[in-house]
């Protein structure tokens, strides 16, 4: 009984502990400030001629898991990935036999995962000995999970990133798994968007947006906040490596039979691309705790300078004070303000839009045209801005404090009238066909073919109770 109550006390304090340092010190830490915003305006994501770099815009779900595969199939020297999470399931087993087969070819490649949400545990951790195994491949984990440390808890990464040699990019809001390529039709399937980078003079790459991704992928993989999971594996552990990799192997070889649509296929990106006057690439600082928020700063200055049109798509919209300044019409000159978001009915992620929930007659009554995607069998996991109907916005960052403060993040910004109207051109049908307008009462404007869908009495119940918890906590959503 003593041992009992000892234990029980000591379980107690490290609760405390771990509540004081990994969320109440986020409420009381005020992020460092630095001439970030004076070094760097908006002007400079305008182009005044073509440049070297070429966009390709991937919308459909099983499309981007093809894209996914052909540029790890063309790379031919390098290959850097970088996610938040890949989940099991047969996409994600494609896109690994695909990595063990371009590392079999000489490519060499880095991995580099969230490292607590990577979802290579259990059984999957046999990976990690197969990569770790593997002289081409290299795999670290960005901040894995310390008991001891809980302020790194919330210390994520967020990026979802492919880097191809010096000549191709991949960039979006998408993790690895089963829910973000499925068919049309399928139950809880997520949408998203990617945006693939050509650089059309690879012996230039100064010239390029690759420059500037490929320079903060090597800070982010040799930064101390970067591990190695496994530095050396026992014998048992190598025979499973040997293994696994002969698993992929023959995997990859079946895949011609058993994905015929998905693999060896020529893909001629170029033609596909649309040019660009620029291209840039901005992310968030590397540090711990909560840090200065420089892609919302990117975001806010474009917002501020907008003189026509803002356009606004997240999963959720969860806004800081310093947000809901800049989510008001009477403080910005453009004349059209929109945002697409997920209704109760389509939203996975209860918690978050429990916070939303709090803000939408705000955002709504501050002359916002608010529209909720439906759902219910999928939603929207996409993150994207447009302005002005000539700068886009496309990648991880959600718009919301964990993404602002917490999250690494990244995104491209693009100044192309042609992309940008190809964008607009794949998210109007989600507006105006399987969305509705949020009125100032929180009620939708009725529509002829859209129809309010129905929420579960429990959805309905645990929305509003995680609301009374996530108001002490929204800092961490």
């Amino acid at each position: 009984m003593i041992l009992i109550y000892i234990a029980a006390i000591i379980i107690g304090l490290y609760v405390v502990y771990a509540f004081i340092s990994g969320v109440i010190v986020f409420k009381i830490h005020k992020h460092k400030k630095s001439s970030y915003q004076n070094e760097h305006t908006s002007q400079r994501f305008y182009g005044d001629k073509p440049s070297q770099d070429r966009v390709v815009l991937v919308e459909e779900r099983h499309e981007s898991a093809i894209a996914r595969i052909n540029l790890i199939e063309n790379a031919q020297k390098t290959l850097d990935i970088s996610y938040y999470s890949i989940h099991p399931g047969t996409t994600s087993e494609i896109f690994l036999a695909s990595v063990v087969d371009a590392a079999d070819r000489g490519v060499k490649i880095r991995i580099h995962l969230d490292g607590i949400f990577h979802s290579l545990k259990k059984k999957k951790k046999e990976i990690l000995y197969s990569f770790t195994y593997h002289p081409n491949i290299q795999l670290k984990f960005y901040e894995p999970f310390d008991i001891l440390r809980p302020w790194k808890w919330n210390n994520r990464l967020h990026d979802k990133l492919i880097i191809v040699d010096d000549r191709m990019a991949m960039i979006g809001g998408r993790n690895i798994g089963d829910k973000y390529f499925a068919p049309p039709g399928c139950n809880g399937a997520k949408n998203d968007r990617d945006v693939v980078i050509i650089n059309k003079a690879p012996n230039e790459i100064g010239g390029s947006v690759l420059s500037q991704i490929k320079k903060y992928y090597d800070y982010v993989w040799n930064h101390p906040f970067s591990n190695i999971p496994i530095s050396t594996l026992t014998n048992k552990q190598q025979t499973l490596a040997e293994k696994v990799l002969d698993k992929y192997r023959e995997h990859f070889k079946q895949l011609p039979l058993s994905q015929p649509n998905m693999v060896q296929l020529d893909l001629n990106w170029e033609e596909r691309s649309l040019p660009t006057n620029k291209v840039t690439f901005i992310h968030n600082p590397i540090e711990r705790l909560n840090k200065e928020p420089w892609i919302w700063y990117e975001i806010s200055d474009l917002m501020k300078k907008a003189k026509d049109s803002i356009f606004i798509q997240s999963p959720y919209i969860i806004p800081t004070s310093n947000m809901l300044r800049y989510l008001n019409k009477k403080n910005t000159n453009a004349h059209e303000i929109e945002a697409l978001t997920n209704s109760l009915a389509a939203s996975p992620n209860i918690m978050a839009y429990s916070g939303y929930n709090r803000y939408r007659k705000k955002i709504v009554n501050s002359g916002i045209d608010v529209y909720e995607f439906q759902g219910p069998s999928e939603s929207h996991h996409t993150k994207t801005f447009i302005f002005d109907h000539r700068i886009c916005l496309v990648g991880s960052f959600n718009l919301d404090p964990r993404s602002a403060y917490l999250n690494t993040e990244v995104m491209v910004v693009i100044d192309s009238e042609a992309f940008a109207r190809q964008l607009k051109d794949k998210i109007d049908p989600v507006i105006n066909e399987g969305s509705l307008l949020v009125n100032n009462d929180g009620s939708y404007r009725r529509h002829p073919s859209v129809k309010e869908k129905r929420v579960s009495t429990l959805k309905v119940t645990v929305a509003r109770l995680s609301s009374g918890l996530t108001r002490f906590i929204e800092n961490l959503l």
